[in-house]
C-alpha cells in the first residue's frame, strides 16, 4: 500500500477510535508507518488529510448502503438487509461518531462531508420507501422523507445505546422495533 493511502486509512480509523482532537499528527505519522516528510509532501496539514479521510468513510458507507439498497427484493426486504448488515455496532457508525465530535462540527469543511453523507443516506432511503409506498408495502398515508429520517435516526441512535450499554442488544432491538413498525420480516 502506498504512502498517501497509508495515512488517509490511519486517519480513519484514529477519528473513528478518538475523535479529531485525539487524532495528532504524530499519531497518524506512527499508525501509518510514514515521517512527517512524507504526510505533509502529500497533505497541507492534519486538517486536509482528515477532510480526505471523512470524504473517504462518507464514501464507503455509501458504497456499503447501496449494496443493499440498490439489491433484489421489496423495499421491505431492502431496507431491512441494510438495516440487518454486519457493523462493528459498539465502535459506532464511523461517520455518525464524527457528527458528536465538536471539532468537526464546528469546522465547515470537516462537517460539510459528514452532513453530505447523511443527506444521500436520507435521500436514498427515502426513495427505497416511495418505491415500497408505490407498491402497496406501506401505506398511503407514509410519508418517504419523514420514514428515511426516521431510519437514519434509529440506526445512530442504536449505536449510542449500544455503546451506552457496551452491548449490541439495544442497537438490536432499535433495529428489530423499527422493521416492527415498517412491517418488515
Amino acid at each position: 500500500m502506498e504512502t498517501v493511502e497509508r495515512l488517509i486509512r490511519s486517519t480513519q480509523e484514529l477519528l473513528w477510535e478518538r475523535g479529531y482532537v485525539g487524532t495528532s499528527p504524530k499519531a497518524i505519522q506512527r499508525a501509518a508507518e510514514a515521517g512527517q516528510g512524507s504526510m505533509y509532501h502529500h497533505f497541507t496539514g492534519k486538517a486536509e488529510l482528515a477532510k480526505v479521510a471523512i470524504e473517504r468513510s462518507g464514501s464507503e458507507l455509501r458504497a456499503a448502503a447501496e449494496e443493499q439498497l440498490a439489491g433484489d427484493g421489496t423495499a421491505s426486504e431492502r431496507i431491512s438487509a441494510y438495516l440487518g448488515r454486519e457493523r462493528q455496532v459498539l465502535k459506532g457508525c464511523q461517520v455518525g461518531r464524527l457528527a458528536a465530535d465538536p471539532d468537526v462540527v464546528a469546522d465547515p469543511e470537516l462537517r460539510a462531508p459528514v452532513a453530505e453523507t447523511f443527506e444521500w443516506l436520507r435521500g436514498r432511503l427515502a426513495e427505497v420507501v416511495a418505491e415500497g409506498k408505490r407498491a402497496g408495502e406501506y401505506p398511503p398515508t407514509l410519508d418517504p422523507e419523514r420514514t428515511a429520517a426516521t431510519i437514519a435516526a434509529v440506526l445512530q441512535g442504536g449505536y449510542v445505546l449500544a455503546r451506552a450499554a457496551d452491548s449490541t442488544e439495544p442497537f438490536e432491538q432499535a433495529v428489530h422495533g423499527l422493521l416492527d413498525l415498517l412491517g418488515a420480516k
